[in-house]
């Protein structure tokens, strides 16, 4: 049965119906489309639109139908067009004629801005849980390594020496803002858009305030054209979600990196790596390579919304169907890679001799010589000029700026007294980065200590 065949003779094409159907991914929205059209139903007999007695049958019936598809007795066939038409199908199956007066002052356009609103109220809310949770174990971490040195990079060369602990809070920010810009989004998908109608609202004295207060929306839409004409709120998510992703692949990356031997930085647990079919030797970070394939997909998602709305006039066009596959799919695959990126970082193996003979090599050191040199009085270009022929005098002779000795130091500058040694010390170059922010031990168990207020703020 067809919601619209009253003006057609004849019956659809069956390949046309196939491709028309959206029942096969919309179908996960059965339980935001009974959800609402209970208090729909609800608000109907309320407002005296319908009487209270068929209000409750609806109520009752709509109640049954979730039962019926949560235990397996709803086929979903490719006939059917969409999950909407699948309920009311279901409903004026099970109680007949009071059924059919349920789309009363509403039509598919603003139920499904609706359904899919409710639905991404509830994934914004599972993944901003998911987020915590990893920041959780980044912070739990971190906790046990702020004394782990090893080295930062700039263009993957060795830079200055920086601490484990300090190099896993930038990815907590990364999160922190990504639950930021996820709580922001919250708010624009937090509108009610039924009540708007195929476009242009209803002539029936209904309640929208009632509706949004029983559904939990903090505000009703404004304009019945936007209600139903407008995604931004989704490609929003999807933009959000293209960034967690980001953020992820690059994480991803490092762990892929510091797993090799060049590095051996990191063990990834048996748990959370995979083998070669051919060499027995082999151990790959497969995960953390997956989850950096997968971000594609999820750019690829935040591309297909704005490519599909940005010629369409208003208001609601077929081509918005299009929405949900690319929705669906990129909080499938934030929810999926969250999850199985925490544990794998909580089970990471640290080798911390390891970095620690890193951070001693590449001359991470050498900017604290140009600034022990500006502490005595030197200008900090000329600094930067004396040490830069100090490391390759250093390169010429296979050895580190602590391997020199007084006398060649004092060659580049008589400045430079005993102190010098323990001025580019690794640790005690480290520990004097106390700046806010910054990465010594001490300013990061403080940094660890307000990001776990921040947390639970």
């Amino acid at each position: 049965m067809k919601l619209w065949g009253g003006r057609f003779r004849k019956e659809s094409d069956r390949l046309v119906e196939e491709f028309h159907s959206s029942l096969s991914f919309d179908r996960r929205l059965y339980r935001h489309d009974i959800r609402g059209s209970i208090a729909h139903a609800r608000m109907l007999g309320r407002t005296g639109i319908i009487s209270q007695e068929e209000a409750q049958k609806i109520i009752d019936g709509l109640r049954a139908v979730l039962e019926d598809i949560e235990t397996g007795k709803v086929e979903f066939t490719p006939d059917i067009e969409d999950i909407h038409s699948l309920v009311e199908q279901q409903l004026i199956a099970k109680i007949g004629a009071p059924g059919k007066k349920l789309h009363t002052g509403r039509s598919r356009n603003d139920q499904v801005a609706l359904d899919v609103r409710l639905y991404l109220k509830e994934e914004i809310e599972n993944i901003l849980s998911l987020l915590k949770r990893f920041q959780e174990t980044l912070l739990d971490l971190a906790g046990e390594h702020t004394g782990t040195v090893m080295p930062g990079y700039t263009h993957m060369q060795r830079a200055q020496p920086v601490t484990f602990a300090h190099h896993l809070l930038a990815y907590f920010e990364m999160l922190q803002r990504d639950r930021e810009r996820l709580q922001d989004c919250y708010r624009r998908v937090d509108v009610m858009p039924l009540g708007a109608g195929a476009l242009a609202g209803t002539v029936f004295p209904i309640d929208r305030e009632m509706v949004a207060r029983e559904l939990g929306f903090a505000a009703i839409s404004e304009n019945s054209l936007d209600a139903v004409s407008d995604r931004d709120f989704a490609v929003e998510f999807c933009a959000a979600a293209a960034m967690i992703m980001m953020h992820l692949s690059r994480f991803g990356e490092e762990i892929v990196l510091w797993s090799s031997a060049e590095f051996g930085f990191i063990e990834v647990d048996d748990a959370f790596a995979t083998g070669s079919s051919m060499m027995p030797q082999k151990k790959n970070p497969d995960m953390a390579e997956l989850i950096r394939g997968k971000t594609g997909r999820v750019y690829g998602d935040l591309q297909a919304l704005l490519t599909m709305l940005k010629g369409l006039p208003l208001a609601y066009n077929k081509d918005m169907q299009e929405d949900k596959e690319a929705l669906f799919d990129a909080v499938d695959t934030v929810k999926k890679c969250l999850t199985i990126f925490e544990p794998m970082v909580r089970s990471l193996r640290v080798n911390q001799a390891q970095m620690a003979e890193a951070a001693k090599g590449g001359f991470t050191n050498a900017t604290d010589l140009a600034d022990y040199l500006v502490n005595k009085g030197m200008p900090f270009r000329e600094a930067h000029e004396i040490v830069g022929r100090a490391v390759l005098y250093c390169l010429e002779r296979g050895c580190g700026l602590e391997d020199l000795s007084l006398q060649e130091f004092r060659d580049f500058s008589p400045r430079i007294s005993e102190d010098v040694y323990d001025a580019i010390r690794i640790e005690n170059a480290l520990g004097a980065r106390r700046v806010y922010g910054g990465p010594a031990p001490e300013a990061v168990k403080e940094a660890i200590a307000r990001a776990r207020r921040r947390l639970e703020s």
